[in-house]
């Protein structure tokens, strides 16, 4: 690519796709000396007046000399990024090494000179936005830490780029020209300006997928059956508003129409533009596919072919193969692999799966990784009768097969902006960023419920199909870090769905505080006793009795609502024999019209065979108001392809909807719609979690902040570990150099002394002074007290050595114990804090009680670094053993300040110097007034790269 005089290779990790303003997609990359014609093509394209303003005079052309300068640099001092849609450039950016005079220069010299050219065609787009971000972090990987930019006052579009950037900067005005200085390093205002960008790109990218103007379903047979023709039925059937196509390569020349839809013979032959293509062709097809879409300008596609990384190693390549393909062209991609996708907007109505009935329109967004998972869980939240009781709607379904390129971060961009979707419901088998996956998720649960059930979560092994990084982290510490997020995790498809009906159907309770009422005192218990289970706080249950009528059931569902110590309720309701379908209408009335005099509390029901009732209370089948189906629209459930679901996490499949179902009873216009659950456990455990997500939005309106500890000195910390890193790449420090670095800190380790004779433990003790611990250090019986490996409280020399002889006789020589003499701290709990950096998740804080029996239990609570004082102060409250910390059974409660201060502490350090990898503390001995640290170990590394901190990009392939 680059001739031999140049300094540096060909840089290939600064290539990356991104995210433009419109959703569309371009690749940016390093302009080298074989791109001579692309950049006198690009150039040909700019309007004069854009020329004009990149060199500030008349420049029609480029010469020879102007084309090998803009083409060949040495990747250090002198860099050029394009960016591309299919493979032709469409902007360029470079940056010129500058000294003091402004001449070129070398290093150590750190500042630039940085100009941009966008074509005309795609201003508007973001283009020149993106290239910053790139160009930005390549002057700082070569040690440029200032760029210069010299504009014309009428460019005001460029000098918004760099005003918007959130870069510091200074502005000056010169002979005429605008002169912008500003320096490279991230601000929190760049990076939320980063931010801001990237979720509007991915949420247009992905409102351009569900809602298309037109879409082409490739590869539709001409015969009934097969899976293109019948996703064509699919989004003809329900009525969808755009303009549909089939197209076959197969189709006879003179066939114009299949099944009432306009047919070709390839995209090309489409007159007007396509913005979706459902490609269904087999996998071997699919790249001549994909060129006739880019080639036509359609904007994404839905590929339902099959064979790629489901398939092995080839099938991999071949995925891989199909990202960088579509990605060239600016197109995004759903699949491969995929189910398909739904939104039931009435101004769109587009079923693009293989879901043989539309949906209900309604508030809750789905998406699936397994196209399975997907069907079921439509099944459970389109049918009335059994599971789930009662109706809901979707509004937008996503089943994104193997993921390759649009996963679940995107649709969370796309929901959080959406006035259509006030609940997320999520089936995920794999997290590609789990880092960006919290970020997000945080931000979206602030607005609106997000609800995840995860597979595949105890095989520590992604699905064959998800190419994602691998995280060292057990389940259990991902799930904790997303509750911290603010995400409503849960175990099993049936509780995802029993989740999403109540939040979405349902006000916020304002604490646990709960009451029961209910004609059946058996019923009532159960209810009782799983609400304390759930850690609910229940009144005494309220027994109408089987005679209860419906005005008994709306008296005292008033009286619970009114009275201010309640804030949810659970009404019991059994059969009542003779009544039938007129008593359980009477009964929905009477409940709704109760819960609807106090709209801020929500009400659920727990039934008993009682199908009626589960109809009457979700009567208007819709989260939404509903309008009728569209043509050819049943209002059956998904139908026979449902029976085809595989089981959920921990659950039966879910049976197929009735072909037929008995007229619903219509709920008034505007009516709140109160939720059924065929047992007590499962409609308390839903109640359990908006309990907990209420109090999280609660909590989340003041987060904290991370404090600020006049005594750390980050300076000297930052040299001691760069000299040991200089040692080598990784390693675990010696007590003395990790007493000494946590000591930056602010934490001091109780002072230990090896003791590898008895004469030596002696001499120890004579110098920490009388009493004194002889521990056991070797690994096997490192922090076991339970094993015997520690002496206590030994008064004087005659004790330590009768210790000393009774470890040796016990466990062995002493070099095989590597026993060490300690002081005396003073009694507490015992507790430990650790720290790691996972490549995939970051940098996490977790804290427990020391001992055998918390490992057995991993009774351990975690938080992502940095911590803020909240965090600390829920962090060791959420350990199931926490009582021990305060007061349980008489004893004195611990120093809790000082345990949140160490624990801050630790935060700081792990997050201001990424390379500590690992710190464990342990024990800490937590007492009534102060703490002591008695063990202490630090592990570094060179840190695992960050892709959150730098520019926009999607994941490579």
């Amino acid at each position: 690519m680059q001739t031999s005089s140049d300094r540096h290779e060909y840089p290939a990790h600064w290539e990356a796709d991104v995210v433009l303003r419109d959703g569309g997609t371009a690749r940016v990359r390093p302009i080298t000396v074989d791109d001579a014609e692309r950049l006198v093509s690009f150039y040909e394209q700019v309007s004069d007046e854009s020329k004009y303003y990149r060199f500030f005079a008349p420049y029609p052309r480029l010469s020879a000399k102007d084309v090998h300068r803009f083409t060949h640099h040495d990747f250090v001092d002198r860099v050029g990024l394009a960016a591309t849609v299919g493979g032709e450039f469409i902007a360029t950016v470079r940056y010129d090494r500058i000294g003091a005079g402004g001449t070129p220069a070398t290093s150590p010299a750190d500042e630039a000179e940085v100009a941009f050219l966008v074509q005309d065609a795609h201003q508007g787009r973001g283009v020149a936005s993106a290239l910053l971000e790139h160009i930005a972090a390549v002057a700082r990987e070569r040690g440029i830490r200032r760029f210069a930019a010299e504009v014309l006052p009428a460019n005001t579009k460029m000098i918004k780029v760099f005003r918007d950037a959130g870069y510091t900067q200074k502005r000056s005005f010169e002979d005429g020209v605008v002169r912008l200085e500003f320096g490279l390093e991230p601000t929190d205002r760049s990076l939320a300006v980063q931010y801001a960008r990237e979720h509007r790109a991915e949420a247009r990218s992905v409102q351009r997928l569900l809602q298309p103007g037109s879409v082409a379903v490739v590869g539709t047979g001409r015969t009934p059956g097969g899976v293109g023709r019948s996703i064509l039925g699919n989004i003809r059937d329900a009525g969808y508003t755009g303009r549909l196509y089939a197209v076959n390569s197969a189709f006879p020349e003179d066939w114009k129409e299949l099944d009432g839809v306009p047919a070709c013979r390839s995209v090309r032959d489409i007159d007007g533009p396509v913005d979706l293509a459902v490609v269904t062709v087999p996998a071997a097809h699919v790249p001549d596919v994909v060129a006739e879409c880019g080639e036509h300008g359609v904007q994404g596609l839905v590929v339902i072919s099959a064979g790629y990384a489901d398939s092995g190693p080839e099938g991999r390549e071949r995925q891989r193969a199909l990202v960088r393909q579509a990605r060239s062209y600016g197109m995004r991609i759903i699949g491969p692999n995929a189910f398909g996708i739904i939104n039931t907007s009435p101004e769109v109505r587009l079923n693009a799966s293989l879901a043989p009935e539309m949906p209900r329109p309604g508030r809750i967004g789905l998406f699936a990784q397994s196209g399975a998972i997907g069907i079921a869980l439509l099944s459970r939240l389109h049918r009335r009768g059994g599971g789930v009781t009662g109706v809901t709607g979707v509004s937008t379904f996503v089943s994104s097969g193997n993921r390759a390129d649009v996963s679940g971060n995107d649709v969370l961009q796309y929901w959080y902006d959406d006035p259509e979707t006030d609940v997320a419901l999520m089936y995920l088998e794999s997290i590609g960023n789990p880092r960006k996956f919290t970020r997000l998720a945080r931000r979206t649960a602030a607005a609106k419920p997000l609800v995840v059930v995860q597979g595949a979560r105890h095989g520590g092994v992604a699905p064959q199909g998800h190419a994602v990084r691998a995280t060292r982290l057990p389940h259990a510490t991902v799930s904790a870090l997303l509750r911290q997020a603010g995400v409503i995790r849960v175990d099993t498809i049936t509780d995802l769905v029993d989740a999403g009906l109540l939040l979405a159907r349902q006000p916020l309770p304002a604490g646990p505080r709960v009451a029961v009422l209910g004609n059946s005192e058996s019923l009532g218990l159960l209810t009782y006793d799983a609400c304390l289970s759930e850690g609910l706080r229940p009144q005494p249950p309220l027994d109408l009795t089987t005679a209860a009528s419906a005005d008994d059931f709306h008296a005292a569902l008033s009286r619970a609502l009114a009275d201010d110590t309640c804030d949810a309720v659970v009404v019991t309701a059994i059969p009542t024999v003779g009544e039938g379908a007129a008593g359980d209408a009477a009964l929905a009335e009477a409940l709704r019209s109760a819960a609807a005099a106090v709209p801020t509390k929500p009400v659920l029901v727990v039934h008993v065979e009682l199908g009626g009732l589960a109809q009457a209370l979700s009567a208007a089948a819709s989260t939404a108001p509903q309008a009728g189906p569209g043509p050819g629209v049943s209002q059956s459930g998904p139908g026979p392809r449902a029976s085809q679901a595989g089981p959920g996490p921990a659950e039966e499949t879910a049976p197929a909807a009735p072909a037929q179902q008995p007229p619903a009873v219509r709920a008034p216009e505007g009516a709140r719609l109160i939720p059924a659950y065929p047992a007590a456990e499962r409609a308390v455990r839903a109640l359990g979690e908006a309990v907990a997500y209420a109090q999280w939005r609660r909590d989340a309106a003041d987060p904290g902040k991370v404090p600020e500890y006049e005594d750390i000195d980050e300076k000297g910390a930052a040299e001691q570990i760069a000299g040991y890193l200089a040692r080598g790449q990784g390693l675990t420090l010696g007590t003395q150099e990790t007493c000494e670095l946590l000591g930056r800190y602010g934490v001091h380790v109780h002072r230990a002394l090896p003791a590898p004779t008895p004469d030596d433990a002696v001499a120890a003790a004579r110098a920490l002074g009388y009493p004194v611990a002889l521990k056991a250090t070797a690994p096997h019986l490192r922090h076991r007290a339970d094993l015997g490996g520690v002496r206590l409280d030994l008064a004087d020399e005659e004790q330590l050595r009768r210790a000393y002889a009774e470890l040796t006789e016990l466990f062995g020589r002493p070099a095989e114990l590597r026993p060490v003499v300690q002081g005396m701290a003073p009694r507490g709990v015992d507790t430990v804090v650790r720290t790691v950096i996972d490549p995939a998740a970051g940098a996490v804080l977790s804290f427990g009680l020391a001992g055998a029996a918390t490992q057995l239990l991993g009774d351990m609570a975690h938080r992502l670094i940095p911590v803020t004082d909240r965090d600390a102060t829920s962090l060791i409250r959420s350990i199931r053993t926490a009582p021990l910390l305060f007061g349980w059974r008489g004893s004195a409660p611990v120093d809790a300040a000082a345990l949140e201060e160490l624990l801050l502490r630790v935060s700081r350090l792990v997050d201001d110097h990424p390379e500590v990898v690992a710190v464990t503390l342990e024990p800490v001995v937590v007492a009534p007034h102060g703490l002591s640290v008695l063990g202490a170990s630090v592990r570094l590394a060179p840190p695992p790269a960050r892709d959150d901190l730098g520019p926009r990009t999607l994941p490579a392939y």
